[in-house]
């Protein structure tokens, strides 16, 4: 992994941008069954109006599609914010604390995925984007299965590729990769770590062993697991895993690829610019116009970087890294009263890819009969004060297959800060809404359910907004 390129005594670093995050207690409404003090995260308990006029203590269970931020993260970010400066080539002092804390990020992020000493770091905006960057250093044809979020599943697309389907079963799926490995030359197989539509985790190792036997690689969108579960790339012998910070509790707009060197190296840059080169000579005197591209991972972050949100990731990193033994143990517990709760609902029926999953990450998508997805979304936020996702979760093969064609499905998602009154308010609700249907009265505008005449003010920043007319999910029946 690349050094710091310049040299600063200890001091240059400011200590809250070079400390750990600590863990604190949570307030006795977040304790975790294990009684483990986990970070604090922002938001928690927020206040959130309903339309019967009261308010009600915030139930956030949308949090893989972006989870809040940790309150020790936002805290380094804060303490960085008086030194933000350009890094690299900068010889003021702002610039060098910058330079410092960026390099010091990207040897965190590599740690907290068990990077190889010869690994490169590459800072992205995000899941989507670094693997849209692998896509264009791959010397060879990409497989990946029918079950992967879009990012995983087009960002391929520009080269030759092929799309598995995925079995019944993880043996059958298993048994399925290693016949189509044979049948096809492949440079590399891309795979979920976790599903984002039904939370179930792939043995990683197993498929990696598979991809080398049959002379490829393999990336792991562990967009949803890394949250979630360690992920050790060494160990499992994976070569390169994408992620998001704002997955990860860093919502700042940093995401990162992190993996093996060579092909990364003679890639053409991701983008060209400013930080990507050595040296770049204009045309003249008979010699053509010349550019000598740096290597990884400078080679691929042109332009001023995002040095808040690399900063904002390592913290997540550390917070994460320090605490992944109780996080565990408490989202198991969590997600087991929650599988629980649905299966005791009637009318509520859970989606699963394979029967035989060994393990599940925190995510849990059902359907309501005779409830179209958005509605449920919509009655759950209105009236119960509970955030969930609807829809297709940017997973539109998988989701079609599972729910028949219906319009969609309803996703609960859990973690930090996720509360075992979050998860039973979720299924009374569910009960109530089975059984007496919705208290309000709904409509659909713009493909969005909502409130008709929703007392709820909607933009308490003041800032104009209105959360109308941005569906993807459709209102049909």
């Amino acid at each position: 992994m690349p050094r710091v390129p310049v040299r600063t005594r200890r001091s240059a670093v400011p200590t809250l941008l070079a400390a750990t995050c600590t863990t604190a207690a949570p307030a006795p409404t977040a304790l975790a069954p294990t009684g483990a003090a986990l970070p604090a995260v922002l938001g928690a308990g927020l206040p959130v109006p309903v339309v019967d006029g009261t308010t009600v203590p915030h139930a956030n269970l949308d949090l893989a599609a972006s989870a809040p931020a940790l309150q020790c993260v936002a805290d380094r970010v804060a303490a960085l914010l008086p030194y933000h400066a350009s890094v690299h080539r900068g010889a003021g002092y702002a610039s060098q604390v910058c330079t410092a804390a960026l390099e010091a990020a990207r040897r965190t992020v590599g740690r907290f995925v068990g990077a190889r000493a010869d690994d490169v770091v590459v800072f992205t905006r995000n899941t989507t984007d670094a693997l849209n960057l692998l896509a264009g250093a791959v010397p060879g044809s990409v497989l990946c299965l029918d079950v992967e979020h879009h990012a995983n599943l087009l960002a391929w697309r520009g080269g030759p590729h092929r799309i598995l389907r995925a079995a019944a079963s993880v043996d059958a799926t298993l048994t399925d990769l290693r016949d189509a490995l044979a049948a096809t030359p492949t440079a590399l197989v891309a795979v979920t770590g976790a599903s984002n539509v039904t939370g179930e985790v792939l043995p990683l190792a197993e498929i990696a062993r598979i991809a080398h036997e049959a002379g490829a690689r393999i990336v792991v969108d562990a967009a949803q697991l890394a949250p979630h579960r360690r992920v050790d790339i060494e160990s499992a012998g994976i070569d390169y895993v994408a992620l998001s910070g704002h997955k990860l509790y860093a919502p700042f707009g940093c995401g990162a690829l992190i993996g093996r060197r060579d092909w990364l190296d003679v890639a053409t840059p991701y983008l060209a610019g400013g930080g990507a080169v050595q040296r770049v000579t204009a045309a003249g005197n008979g010699a053509a116009a010349e550019v000598s591209w740096a290597p990884a991972p400078h080679r691929h972050e042109a332009g001023t970087p995002n040095v808040p949100g690399a900063v904002a990731l390592a913290a997540a990193c550390d917070a994460l890294d320090a605490c992944f033994d109780d996080a565990v143990a408490q989202e198991r517990a969590l997600s087991d009263r929650l599988a629980a709760g649905l299966e005791s609902c009637p009318g509520v029926r859970p989606l699963r890819i394979w029967h035989d999953a060994a393990d599940r990450v925190g995510v849990h998508t059902f359907v309501v009969d005779g409830h179209p997805a958005g509605l449920v979304a919509a009655y759950l936020s209105a009236e119960h004060g509970i955030s969930v996702r609807d829809g297709k979760f940017c997973a539109h093969p998988l989701v079609d297959r599972l729910t028949g064609w219906a319009e969609g499905a309803v996703r609960a998602s859990l973690g930090l800060g996720t509360t075992q009154a979050d998860v039973d308010r979720l299924v009374t609700a569910l009960h109530e809404l089975v059984e007496n249907g919705p208290r309000w009265t709904y409509e659909c505008v713009d493909g969005r359910w909502v409130p008709v005449d929703d007392p709820r003010d909607l933009d308490p920043l003041g800032l104009g907004g209105t959360a109308t007319g941005t569906g993807h999910g459709g209102c049909g029946h």
